[in-house]
């Protein structure tokens, strides 16, 4: 057990700084850096998508010390004619882009260890801070939704296999496969012009986490209001996922009902009851429970653009949106560093559930 955990541990290095190396490379070539938005900004016009800057292969990076290399005093941007070149450089400086290409991805890197993201190019603030503030509607979406979905697709599945191939069981499959066939930025329109004062209804409110009066409500109308607003998204987030764990529930019960050990132990006289939560359900959950931490990871971290840019949800996955289209490095890699690393140890996790759930499982074993 302890040699496989140190080895997965040691492993996420070289996976971490694999995956930081080949974006950092590909931002390389991405056209309309941080210093054109600023030379576009100040002239009223559109970065050029062609433009380069001469002696490099490649455009910026991002990070407390990512940077466009420029060691060519001849730096040419298009649309930055006119402007005096050595105010280019200070721009350089100031965003760092005056270091050679490796120099910038190991500093990012040593910053990266300390958790150290600098501040952001735009916003004047600590990429930290910034996270931190957003992080309360990524993880309202990501803990709700995922909670929500195993209450609802574990009896939902149980149900269905003890039921199987009765009309209880084709209509509700009926129902969940058209709700996972429904895009959820489609759903999410639709629930706002039918509920949110679109065209018909004014039930829900169209954005925020909360109401402007929030801090004046009491405990009770606080959790009331915080739940009113999060109805609409989290409808729309959920109702594709109920399908997939809904599924996995009942095809995970009808394997094991099918084994001999639930012959057994009905031919004991067991109740159906004592035979399917006394004995199905621990073997039959292992896959289900097993997948919690990596559900929940894909709650918090996928999915939730499109709806917290419907919602006007102002989110993590917003907050990344906005920070690549303004080429603002520092919050892009930062986001980036943490969703890979919480993604290795969430991998990890699922394992070591797996273990603890049923300990006849052994990683270490296999790997012999």
């Amino acid at each position: 057990m302890g040699s496989y955990l140190l080895k997965r541990i040691l492993l996420m290095v070289p996976t971490l700084l694999g995956i930081m190396l080949m974006t950092f490379a590909v931002i390389q070539f991405v056209p309309g850096g941080p210093v054109e938005q600023v030379i576009a900004k100040m002239q009223g016009t559109d970065v050029d998508a062609t433009a380069r800057i001469s002696g490099n292969s490649g455009n910026e990076a991002g990070g407390n010390n990512q940077a466009q290399a420029g060691s060519d005093v001849s730096i040419k941007y298009k649309g930055a004619q006119g402007l005096d070149p050595e105010f280019i450089k200070s721009l350089e400086r100031q965003f760092g882009f005056d270091k050679p290409v490796h120099e910038r991805f190991l500093l990012m890197i040593r910053d990266y260890l300390t958790f150290n993201f600098g501040k952001s190019y735009f916003r004047d603030r600590d990429v930290v801070s910034l996270m931190v503030e957003k992080m309360p509607v990524s993880i309202s979406l990501g803990l709700w939704l995922t909670l929500i979905t195993y209450l609802v697709s574990i009896p939902l599945g149980i149900r269905k296999a003890v039921k199987d191939g009765t009309n209880f069981d084709v209509w509700t499959s009926a129902v969940i496969v058209v709700g996972y066939a429904i895009p959820s930025f489609i759903l999410a329109i639709l629930l706002i012009v039918l509920f949110a004062g679109g065209s018909y209804y004014t039930w829900f409110p169209l954005r925020g986490l909360t109401s402007d009066n929030f801090n004046e409500m009491t405990w009770f109308g606080k959790i009331v209001d915080y739940a009113w607003h999060l109805a609409l998204p989290l409808f729309a987030l959920g109702i594709s996922g109920f399908a997939t764990m809904t599924l996995l529930t009942k095809n995970s019960f009808l394997d094991e009902i099918k084994k001999q050990y639930v012959v057994t132990a009905r031919a004991k006289g067991l109740t159906e009851r004592q035979v399917l939560y006394g004995h199905v359900f621990r073997n039959a959950m292992l896959l289900v429970i097993s997948g919690f931490p990596g559900a929940f990871l894909s709650a918090f971290f996928t999915g939730s653009l499109l709806i917290e840019t419907i919602f006007s949800l102002d989110g993590l996955g917003y907050l990344t949106y906005k920070a690549s289209l303004d080429r603002d490095y520092p919050i892009v890699f930062a986001n980036l560093y943490i969703f890979t690393l919480v993604g290795l140890v969430v991998g990890l996790i699922s394992d070591l559930t797996y273990m603890w759930i049923d300990p006849r499982i052994d990683f270490e074993a296999r790997e012999v």
